[in-house]
């Protein structure tokens, strides 16, 4: 079997006193949709921020692309091809749609043209408005400009923290078929989402955290027909 792509090895990662990773291993392989699904305060986002480079864990390692990373700031990691969305968006709300595009691409000396129009073509709605400022798009716009953004930076690792909070389901159907269609393209998503239904429909693999560790890991259909995943994160009544 080939290298992972991402390999996780035993990360802790502390908040002062408190662990909020307690040994989590992960790998993901090239290609894939891996999923990590838990409830508020899991450690999903800590440790989608600790690949990145947002956060440095106390223990464990991180290999990328067999180079350890754990420690390198995530401008750098950038570099090598991760590229994160953040919860929240956080577009640049002053700047035009267009210019938040070319910030993606600011490890390159100049964003590659054929690049932006397919992040167009990805998301024909910031093509209509791509003289607008950042901060008068909807929230579903402002996914979609975040997502087109990390694009730009040509990852090769993707990774998206709750695409699709605060959306309507038209929209949170549109981004997801996105995705799908971004890792079609080549690019590994690891994806942070408490919308689990949707997360594992598009997942080839996932993983479960409580309280900092991982207790539950599967493909995604197996997760979607697990007992305790259907129970706690699809609100469905198990019958005993």
């Amino acid at each position: 079997m080939t290298e992972p792509l991402l390999s996780v090895q035993d990360i802790e990662v502390r908040y002062g006193a408190i662990k909020a990773l307690k040994g989590v291993s992960f790998e993901v392989r090239a290609g894939e949709v891996i999923a990590l699904l838990g409830a508020n305060g899991a450690g999903k986002t800590t440790t989608q921020k600790t690949v990145s480079g947002m956060l440095r864990p106390a223990l464990g390692e991180i290999h990328y692309q067999g180079q350890r990373i754990d420690g390198i700031p995530a401008h750098d990691l950038i570099r090598l091809g991760i590229c994160h969305v953040p919860e929240g968006r956080r577009v640049f709300p002053r700047m035009t749609v267009h210019e938040n595009l070319e910030m993606g691409a600011f490890r390159f000396k100049r964003p590659d043209p054929t690049v932006l129009e397919h992040v167009l073509e990805l998301f024909p709605r910031l093509r209509e408005r791509i003289r607008q400022p950042g901060g008068t798009l909807s929230g579903g716009e402002q996914q979609m400009l975040a997502i087109g953004r990390a694009l730009m930076g040509k990852p090769t690792l993707l990774l998206l923290d709750e695409p699709s909070m605060g959306l309507a389901p038209l929209v949170v159907k549109q981004i997801f078929d996105i995705v799908k269609e971004i890792n079609a393209s080549g690019v590994t998503v690891l994806i942070v989402e408490q919308n689990a239904a949707q997360a594992l429909g598009l997942a080839h693999r996932g993983y479960v955290l409580e309280t900092g560790e991982i207790v539950l890991t599967g493909t995604g259909a197996e997760l979607l027909a697990d007992d305790r995943v259907r129970a706690a994160y699809l609100g469905e009544e198990i019958a005993s």
